[in-house]
């Protein structure tokens, strides 16, 4: 299987991730990594490690330096990177000695001949690697209609299979993304794959320390308003549009309901939202939906 990292200036825990994913009882494991040009000590690191990898090969790959999203772009559509399973890692992260081997036992039991993803909960943990939390529990199942409006799936949990892989790099070839985790489960349920979300907390995701106090939460509602909403969503729309071909006839007609949802006058967009049956996960959540689409936020 393949392991897919993006790195840039994370030598402060990338020991530790790599010392976990070295760790996984699962026993063949290439590590592909991007580094971002880096200036710290990322890439010594790395190429220690990869003097001592034994689970497989690590080859070492130079990014565009074009930020994160394209980082990782640039990884999912290598050809020369070839695997059965595909995961996503952070640099920065902490995986359960499980986490690979779980991900494929689910996919081959439940999903093998379809694309398929698997993700799962997180165990959240500050710098010092203390836990402090954990990530959401859903109940309702990952589908299209949630992806188009939420996303369930975060990256450093994904194992995927090649055929879900295929997907992603195809339609990675004429959109881009602001995150590969929300397009990933975007393009593969709305091909008609299955996404998995397991309960089960498989990663330890390290958290940015935002200080303490009311400095502190300040700081962490800033972060997260960063990762704008409608800017993505817009990304995601051209995404869809441009990959149309890829959609099974119920994603795209539901895709065309969304699309009226989006532009239509009031009536109609509420009309066309209840049809569509999209929806977050939660009933605050689709309460915030449904004052989205009146207020044109979308």
């Amino acid at each position: 299987m393949a392991v897919l990292l993006g790195t840039f200036n994370g030598a402060a825990f990338l020991d530790e991730q790599l010392a976990s994913i070295a760790a996984q009882t699962y026993p063949d494991i290439d590590l592909w990594v991007s580094d971002d040009r880096s200036t710290d000590e990322t890439r010594a690191i790395l190429q220690q490690w990869a003097k001592r990898w034994t689970k497989g090969h690590v080859t070492l790959l130079s990014g565009p330096g074009d930020g994160r999203a394209e980082n990782i772009r640039s990884l999912i559509t290598t050809p020369a990177i070839q695997a059965e399973y595909y995961a996503f890692a952070d640099q920065d992260d902490i995986w359960e000695p499980e986490k690979l081997a779980n991900s494929i036992r689910w996919i081959e039991h439940n999903a093998f001949a379809v694309p398929s993803v698997f993700c799962s909960r997180t165990l959240k943990i500050a710098r010092n690697g203390a836990i402090v939390g954990s990530s959401p529990l859903y109940a309702h199942p990952a589908d299209f209609r949630n992806a188009l409006v939420q996303n369930i799936a975060t990256a450093n949990t994904m194992l995927f299979n090649r055929m879900a892989h295929d997907l992603l790099a195809q339609s990675c070839l004429t959109t881009p993304f602001s995150s590969h985790d929300w397009w990933l489960y975007l393009i593969v349920s709305g091909a008609g794959g299955v996404v998995h979300f397991d309960p089960q907390p498989l990663v330890r995701d390290r958290q940015p320390d935002h200080g303490k106090g009311w400095q502190g939460q300040l700081a962490a509602l800033r972060a997260r308003l960063k990762d704008r909403f409608a800017e993505q969503a817009d990304l995601n729309i051209q995404g869809l549009v441009r990959n149309r071909e890829l959609l099974s006839k119920e994603a795209q007609v539901i895709c065309d309901l969304y699309w009226k949802v989006r532009s239509d006058n009031f009536i109609r967009r509420i009309l066309a939202l209840q049809q569509s049956g999209v929806h977050r996960q939660t009933l605050l959540g689709q309460i915030g939906l449904y004052l989205a689409a009146i207020f044109r936020r979308l």
